[in-house]
């Protein structure tokens, strides 16, 4: 425990140290802004506009939801500004061990694989929590304008927690795969990606190919906690994940001890 909380607290110093987590966090809330502020101009259009009809008609204007039109939305583009923000996050984590040659020290110190795996990825995550955390100004705004459902939207920020998690684990399996961060920002990427894009080919697959790939597409399953739907098969398959890219990090980074 204590070789993890070492770890952990290093990692998570070196983000704040150094201009990246301000700058990453920046850019995020500024794009995340941007975009919440447009949902939410489009939305009060729509109800201007549906206002103007009702009163032209003699008739009552349409309930409009807010969940449905702003919040929905809004997470919908949150998931692709953070499919290109956490490879940014995590391409330094092992990649600039190997590069700067600690990664031996770590490699032969009396800490496990798992002490180190753990604590750059629970490092991480904590960044992300805190970034993802600071969007909820957003959610109070609604409420002080409006009349949000609230169920919804705390599960789909549970659901975005286990997705950053997946993320994470896909972007530290990434890093550990080369030392240069470039490249592991492409590489965390490109699976990323794949990994989002993958239901598309069910459209062209059998039945039984079309439901494995469904499955394993990462979206797939944030879709019911967006709709304010827990499901367990959903979360135990992003733990699952996010077990299995860190079980592969870790046989990558036992590897090196191997060969020496």
């Amino acid at each position: 425990m204590r070789n993890f909380l070492a770890i952990y607290t290093k990692e998570l110093r070196s983000y704040f140290v150094s201009p990246v987590a301000y700058v990453i966090a920046g850019v995020f809330l500024f794009l995340s802004g941007y975009l919440f502020r447009n949902i939410l101009m489009q939305f009060n259009f729509w109800c201007l506009q549906f206002g103007q009809r009702a009163q032209m008609m003699g008739g009552q204007m349409p309930t409009l939801n807010l969940n449905e039109m702003v919040v929905s939305q809004f997470f919908s583009v949150m998931d692709f500004i953070w499919l290109l923000v956490v490879p940014m996050l995590t391409m330094r984590l092992i990649a600039e061990e190997k590069k700067s040659g600690t990664i031996e020290l770590l490699m032969t110190s009396p800490i496990s694989t798992l002490e180190i795996l753990l604590g750059k990825f629970f490092a991480c995550l904590t960044l992300y929590t805190m970034i993802v955390a600071l969007t909820g100004v957003y959610c109070v705004i609604l409420e002080m304008y409006g009349d949000p459902d609230w169920g919804p939207i705390l599960s789909a920020y549970f659901g975005y927690l286990l997705l950053g998690g997946t993320f994470i684990g896909v972007g530290l399996l990434a890093s550990s795969l080369t030392e240069n961060q470039i490249v592991a920002v492409l590489l965390g990427f490109g699976m990323l990606l794949l990994l989002w894009l993958i239901d598309w080919s069910a459209s062209f697959a059998g039945p039984t190919a079309a439901k494995i790939l469904q499955y394993v597409s990462i979206i797939e399953h944030l879709k019911d906690f967006q709709r304010g739907v827990i499901d367990t098969k959903d979360v135990v398959f992003y733990l699952s994940f996010i077990f299995l890219s860190l079980f592969i990090t870790s046989r990558v980074l036992e590897s090196r001890r191997w060969r020496r």
